[in-house]
């Protein structure tokens, strides 16, 4: 099979994802948008999506990678980034990281004591970084093992925690 083209993947994610609703009986609509010269995005739209989403996102990040293997399996290996998002979760889920992490950060700028905070997924743990990156006296580093990983919020003099 020859090379398909980021918009061809997407329309191939789309179909996927479309019967995937349908057959678990929800009522959704399902678009595609390129967010970036390599990303496709999967748009699922509608009410009761909950079960789509999961229990912090766990089921939409299964839907993601049950996605991405299946355009994979038929452009026999291809696949740019393609995107799962089901009623918007994944913006607000990076907001209420962001709102969290802010709070974490003052309690740890307040106490001058290091917090860790609960293992998350990769994705997760780049919004905490990125969003400490930007607070003045407050790092970061990640510490355990996948999937119990975890970040460590400390005061830049190093207090423990």
């Amino acid at each position: 099979m020859g090379e398909m083209t980021l918009q061809e993947q997407g329309d191939a994610a789309r179909i996927f994802v479309e019967g995937l609703v349908e057959r678990l009986g929800l009522r959704a609509s399902v678009a595609i948008r390129t967010t970036a010269e390599d990303t496709v995005s999967v748009d699922v739209d509608g009410e009761g999506l909950g079960t789509l989403v999961g229990p912090g996102g766990t089921t939409l990040a299964a839907l993601q990678e049950l996605t991405r293997t299946y355009v994979q399996k038929i452009t026999g290996g291809q696949s740019d980034r393609i995107l799962v998002d089901v009623a918007g979760y994944r913006a607000k889920r990076v907001e209420a990281l962001q709102r969290f992490t802010q709070g974490v950060a003052d309690e740890v700028l307040a106490s001058g004591t290091a917090k860790a905070l609960e293992p998350m997924s990769a994705a997760d743990r780049k919004v905490v970084h990125d969003t400490v990156n930007a607070i003045d006296g407050v790092v970061t580093r990640s510490e355990g093992e996948d999937p119990r990983r975890y970040i460590v919020l400390a005061p830049v003099d190093g207090g423990q925690g």
